[in-house]
């Protein structure tokens, strides 16, 4: 029940919360880019009206700068302009009327007769080009007798004392200006406001249509007074669902993915900690066997050698002098395996000190020199300058050495090279025993930590296992690495004292 409440809540933090904040994040980024995609479309559409209103009144006023220049010349015959304002309206299918005005705002002729005599001066736009002698343009749409919708821009022709005698007026055709933005953009909702914010003019727009901040652009017409105001197209979900749903899938793919990868890696971590559980269990019971019977052991063999002893004695013959010798050798033996299976039990308190690991090393050198030698085996020891001090037990650390060197020098049966290094590396001490024999197979690396696991023909699998545990007694660890043919790396690491631990 316990071990299927956590994985549920593996399976809430590690898929469901991230795929939903996946999602979400997603989601609003993809409404983000949306908006942002949209908005550049609408100002991409606003800047195509934004330069041909420009290009159009910049034609229009070119134009009646042409019929000032003629007025001024037919100054004394005003009349006689009414044909070619006439001619010009026929040929600009723009204008809804052409007008040529007194200085007093009232019509003296046109292009038709829709405002013929009437006075204009009432108009806003009329009175403001009396005061500014300027071009300008009405700030909004007025309806002609026929009904057509017009936008009126005047030019005043001022005489030689700057004085206005003329003011010419175009009547633009909202229809047709209309008709010219609807080819441009088809598809696209815009209305041309003046400065004040009111509509001049409609694009495609209805009763529901309302611009505001959130759903339009607004850019400003650089020869008027005016601005285009453009609708950001709507949103398109199923667009939006799509590209959700897609990443959705994909969450949902990956975070498994990484959910039985990390389900994997707990199962694996937790087997090697059963398989660790049961290592130490084994040894534990292995200690356990062995202290009970280490003690029992020692007693006999105390008075088989004692009797041997005396034995040797009595019978001085070399013959039998060898036999004694030889069963010596054998008490002999079966005492240090007994001292083996004593450090497999239970661990007792130890008496450590900190010592100086490279004194533990030159005590051991004539003895792995001597052993060296006589298995033709070239033997090399490189020491640092300066002191490096651990805390242990002097004896069971040359045991350690020893057993290791031991090891490697029984690797090389037709000779090679020992070499140990000792060297400082952060704050930990590195005893590196490098041999070049016959090396460990990987699968068998494993192993030989195993109590009882040996490839010798008369070892006894005890001799790593002791030392495993003597290092981890002084917090240390032991590492093995071999390739076949070439040899293997023994490295002994130890936690570094220092000097002011070792004098309290």
């Amino acid at each position: 029940m316990k071990n299927r409440k956590g994985n549920l809540l593996l399976y809430v933090f590690i898929v469901i919360c991230p795929i939903l904040i996946g999602v979400l994040y997603n989601l609003f980024d993809t409404i983000n880019r949306d908006y942002a995609e949209r908005r550049e479309q609408a100002i991409w559409s606003g800047t195509i009206h934004q330069r041909s209103w420009d290009q159009f009144i910049a034609e229009t006023v070119t134009s009646l700068e042409i019929l000032s220049f003629t007025a001024e010349m037919a100054i004394e015959t005003p009349l006689k302009l009414e044909s070619i304002l006439k001619k010009m309206h026929s040929k600009e299918p723009r204008y809804g009327g052409i007008y040529l005005l007194n200085e007093r705002g009232t019509v003296i002729t046109g292009s038709n007769s829709l405002l013929a005599n009437m006075n204009l001066s009432d108009h806003d736009y009329v009175q403001e080009i009396l005061e500014t002698k300027d071009i300008i343009i009405s700030n909004q749409y007025e309806v002609l007798k026929n009904g057509k919708k017009v936008i009126g821009l005047g030019r005043p022709v001022l005489n030689e004392e700057g004085k206005i005698d003329y003011i010419i007026i175009a009547h633009l055709r909202v229809d047709y200006l209309q008709n010219i933005m609807r080819l441009l953009t088809p598809d696209t909702t815009l209305s041309v406001i003046n400065s004040s914010g009111a509509i001049i003019m409609d694009i495609n727009t209805d009763s529901s249509t309302k611009f505001t901040a959130k759903n339009s652009i607004t850019l400003p017409i650089d020869r008027l007074p005016w601005g285009i105001q453009v609708e950001i197209p709507e949103r398109e979900k199923v667009n939006i669902i799509k590209t959700v749903s897609i990443d959705l899938l994909k969450f949902i793919f990956i975070f498994h993915i990484l959910f039985l990868f990390i389900k994997y890696l707990m199962l694996k971590r937790q087997t090697a900690r059963e398989k660790k559980q049961n290592e130490l269990q084994k040894l534990e019971l292995v200690g356990m066997l062995a202290a009970s019977t280490a003690h029992e052991i020692r007693n006999p063999l105390t008075g088989i050698k004692g009797l041997v002893q005396l034995l040797s004695e009595k019978y001085t013959d070399s013959q039998d002098q060898f036999y004694f010798i030889v069963i010596n050798d054998e008490i002999n033996r079966i005492n240090e395996i007994v001292s083996e299976f004593l450090i497999l039990g239970k661990p007792t308190a130890q008496k450590t000190e900190i010592i100086d690991i490279r004194n533990i090393l030159k005590e051991l050198e004539p003895l792995l020199l001597s052993e060296a030698n006589l298995n033709n085996v070239k033997y090399e020891l490189n020491l640092p300058i300066t002191p490096l001090l651990v805390d242990c037990t002097r004896d069971q650390l040359k045991q350690v050495l020893l057993n290791i060197s031991k090891n490697a020098l029984e690797s090389m049966a037709n000779g090679g090279h020992l070499k140990i290094i000792l060297f400082k590396d952060q704050d930990k001490c590195h005893i590196q025993i490098a041999d070049t024999g016959i090396g460990i197979r990987e699968e068998d690396i494993e192993k030989i930590f195993q109590p009882f696991y040996t490839s010798k023909d008369f070892g006894t699998g005890l001799g790593l296992v002791v030392c495993k545990r003597i290092l981890h007694s002084f917090g240390g660890e032991i590492k093995i690495s071999s390739t076949i043919n070439k040899g293997t790396v023994v490295d002994v690491i130890l936690p570094i004292q220092n000097e002011d631990d070792g004098s309290l």
